[in-house]
């Protein structure tokens, strides 16, 4: 039984954690670009140079949290729904 009450006390923790850190932090850095906002490329002297902007960020080099768009989606449909 204390095997069981760890693994729920070990879950609670990554999950506050998370939480908190979405709350703290909504955005991280795109996984696409790594933050740069562009593909970095290379030219034919081997120099690395800037790319194409990234799409998924669109040039940002940011991105929206899983957990903060759960919450922001929640937040909106129960808004939606107590008017």
């Amino acid at each position: 039984m204390t095997l069981i009450a760890l693994a729920i006390a070990c879950l609670m923790f990554v999950t506050l954690g998370y939480g908190s850190l979405c709350a703290a932090s909504p955005f991280g850095t795109c996984r696409k670009c790594n933050g740069f906002g562009f593909a970095a490329t290379t030219d034919r002297k081997g120099r690395p140079k800037r790319g194409k902007s990234c799409r998924r960020c669109k040039a940002t080099g940011k991105r929206i949290r899983a957990g903060r768009w759960i919450f922001n989606r929640a937040q909106r449909i129960y808004r939606e729904g107590t008017n």
